[in-house]
């Protein structure tokens, strides 16, 4: 006589199957969550020290966190001029930042909130040298 096959389906491929699809969300949970660049060396910026004299930090680079409040200017060549809210020990500020050009591609809207690499040009304007979506 004859013997049947047997169609029945071996646990441990489902399994293998199961912890594939598991390490794979895991996986890609964690490629998508990575930041992509890091300001640890970078000083964080003193509002105060801004407030009172923006020119004298000319030359030197600043980490900048807050929140985008205004897109007060923007033009294809130049980049944009934005105000950010940070908080400061007084409460919060609002500064004006330069965004150039080479960072067209960000999509920076308001309420959004932002970590900033900015180095101080004349007359104490932050332009920013890298970001950081918060």
């Amino acid at each position: 006589m004859a013997r049947r096959a047997s169609s029945s389906t071996n646990p441990t491929l489902i399994v293998g199957i199961a912890l594939v699809i598991v390490a794979a969300i895991f996986g890609g949970k964690f490629l998508m969550t990575k930041k992509s660049t890091s300001f640890s060396d970078v000083t964080p910026l003193a509002i105060q020290d801004l407030m009172d004299n923006g020119n004298s930090l000319r030359g030197n680079e600043y980490l900048i966190e807050g929140k985008i409040d205004e897109k007060l200017r923007w033009t294809a060549s130049n980049g944009q001029i934005i105000s950010l809210r940070v908080k400061s020990a007084g409460g919060e500020e609002i500064i004006p930042v330069q965004i150039p050009d080479k960072f067209n591609r960000l999509n920076i809207e308001r309420e959004q909130r932002y970590a900033f690499k900015v180095e101080f040009e004349q007359g104490g304007i932050p332009v920013v040298t890298a970001v950081n979506r918060l």
